[in-house]
């Protein structure tokens, strides 16, 4: 397993989320950390453990937070059969890396695993409440998808309804992070739904109804802001566009709305019914 490790001036936070995945049992791990900090601020958290088991790289070029170049300069150097994107502030539960292990034998014909996203953080009472909500939630819509298979309803949620997942929450075969080339750097916002949905629509997935990730909600945060000003809904918005014109440049403007017509008539329904 290669955990691909994007890190901005959050010392504390990358040492749990180091500890979390060496701790982890019946897999051989490696991280690799991506330092965006022009000072370098994971450096030293790296220098505390085994070489052989944690890289340190920093960015040519700082980005200013741009998580899809970050990951990007990560993913190529992974030597696991599988490639797990971990932001620096969540958490891997214990033991989750042999049940995804487990989840592709049992799925071989799958490239991406996902479960259940756990909340935390030191936000308000209200925004918590919110948080929990929501995934809780999305975790009840991956159930539901599961039970179309594995790339139709996944991947019309994805694409065209609320997102099943956050980054941290998925795990796919190294190879096929090669095959799809990566994250879209044009992407600022949301580019691990693109990301994802594309995965899933090539490659199928497979949900596992357990907590696959303890997600950090915060402010500031690279990778994540409980409130969006006016650049980031913008910079969403972007990313939403760019994802539906590349989905009809690849797919088909046919495949495209037939996918929208059954994200909005068959699946939204269903999943009413059945979660």
């Amino acid at each position: 397993m290669s955990v691909v490790v994007p890190t901005f001036r959050r010392p504390e936070q990358l040492r749990k989320a180091i500890a979390s995945v060496l701790g982890q049992r019946g897999v051989t791990t490696e991280v690799l950390v991506i330092d965006d900090s022009p000072e370098g601020s994971g450096q030293d958290i790296v220098s505390e453990f085994a070489a052989t088991q944690v890289r340190y790289l920093n960015t040519p070029e700082p980005t200013g937070g741009v998580p899809s170049v970050v990951r990007n300069l990560g993913w190529p150097h992974a030597r696991g059969d599988f490639v797990h994107f971990l932001d620096d502030d969540d958490t891997v539960p214990d033991n989750h890396y042999a049940a995804v292990k487990a989840a592709f034998a049992a799925h071989p014909g799958v490239g991406v695993v996902f479960g259940r996203v756990a909340p935390f953080g030191n936000a308000s009472d209200v925004q918590m409440a919110r948080e929990r909500r929501f995934f809780d939630d999305a975790g009840r819509r991956a159930a539901a998808c599961g039970r179309f298979g594995p790339r139709l309803a996944f991947t019309a949620s994805m694409v065209f309804g609320y997102t099943l997942i956050v980054c941290g929450a998925a795990i796919m075969r190294a190879d096929d992070v090669r095959k799809l080339g990566g994250f879209d750097p044009r992407i600022r916002l949301g580019e691990d739904v693109e990301f994802f949905g594309r995965a899933i629509r090539q490659f199928g997935a497979a949900f596992i109804d357990r907590v696959a990730l303890h997600y950090h909600i915060g402010n500031p945060s690279m990778m994540h802001a409980p409130l969006l000003g006016d650049i980031e809904i913008q910079q969403h918005r972007d990313g939403v566009r760019r994802m539906h014109a590349k989905y009809r440049a690849e797919r088909g403007a046919l495949e495209f709305y037939a996918l929208k017509a059954f994200s909005r008539l068959v699946l939204l329904p269903c999943i009413s019914i059945l979660k």
